[in-house]
């Protein structure tokens, strides 16, 4: 199990916890459960699997996924496992599961699992194919290594996966593949971004505007990073209607200051240069800039 909407430390991790599962524990009935992701899948990862509601009544262990809280968990039926581990790298807002092992130190989801696995005692292997999904995982996450959640065991983690012989050029490319129709996207974001007075820069892409880019909200935040390293620019955020909800989805990043606090006043939170919140209208859009312009009035 890992959260919904998923990113690529959710489905990296997911899948690459569950190739090494079946790689080592081949007698071992294991599946993988969540939404697909709109772009994602089946560039990256498999179609997820479909399971119906007899599957369940059987006695299961449930391994949630780079999820900080149970209302974001993809399937619902997680709840119906007998024993249940958490996996994280979040902070800890909400306890859950026989066995927790939460490391805010890490990257990703996939630096927690893979340094588990590294340390295992026993004679496992960690396939190319496993290796493969979690340096997605982890690349993703860490911001291709740029964010300061990165560490010394952050590029140790990665360096293990890589020795297993996958093809880093071809994971790059298929991580940030784009089509011609994709730069109409980005061309939009260029033309319709604001920044505040202390350099929060922020686009709004409107139900009206997706179905105009041919896009659905879940890509609403693919070209939030393209304000990262611009010179005067010290925040930088997707908002994105998502109409399912009635809502607007917000993805922040930021260069030093940590922001996951304005983001938990916005029912969200993450890490402290990477969160996501929720605002329920554009009325709270002044608001919520100018939380995130407060933390740089000196």
């Amino acid at each position: 199990f890992r959260h919904i909407m998923p990113d690529f430390d959710a489905m990296g991790t997911q899948m690459g916890l569950y190739t090494w599962i079946k790689d080592n524990f081949p007698n071992k009935e294991v599946r993988f459960l969540g939404d697909n992701h709109v772009t994602f899948t089946p560039r990256l990862f498999p179609e997820t699997e479909r399971l119906n509601d007899e599957w369940f009544k059987e006695p299961f262990l449930a391994i949630i996924i780079d999820t900080a809280n149970t209302s974001r968990i993809a399937d619902p039926r997680w709840k119906k496992a007998k024993y249940k581990i958490k996996i994280d790298h979040h902070p800890d807002v909400e306890e859950f599961g026989k066995i927790s092992i939460v490391n805010t130190t890490m990257a990703a989801a996939s630096e927690v699992v893979v340094n588990m696995i590294l340390t295992v005692k026993g004679d496992y292997h960690l396939s190319k194919e496993a290796a493969q999904y979690f340096y997605i995982a982890l690349a993703g996450d860490s911001g291709r290594f740029q964010y300061n959640s990165t560490t010394p065991h952050t590029f140790a983690v990665a360096k293990e996966l890589v020795k297993t012989g996958f093809v880093l050029s071809d994971v790059y490319r298929k991580m940030y593949f784009k089509k011609i129709e994709d730069l109409r996207v980005t061309a939009y974001v260029l033309n319709n971004f604001n920044v505040s007075e202390h350099g929060v820069a922020y686009y709004v892409l409107s139900a009206d505007i997706q179905k105009e880019l041919n896009i659905t909200s879940e890509r609403g935040k693919e070209n939030v990073n393209i304000f990262s390293n611009i010179d005067g620019i010290n925040v930088w955020c997707s908002i994105t209607e998502d109409s399912k909800d009635n809502c607007y989805r917000v993805s922040i990043r930021s260069k030093e200051k940590a922001i996951n606090q304005v983001a938990a006043k916005y029912e969200g939170g993450g890490h402290a240069q990477a969160s996501g919140a929720k605002l329920k209208s554009l009325d709270v859009l002044p608001n919520f800039i100018q939380d995130l312009d407060t933390l740089f009035v000196e």
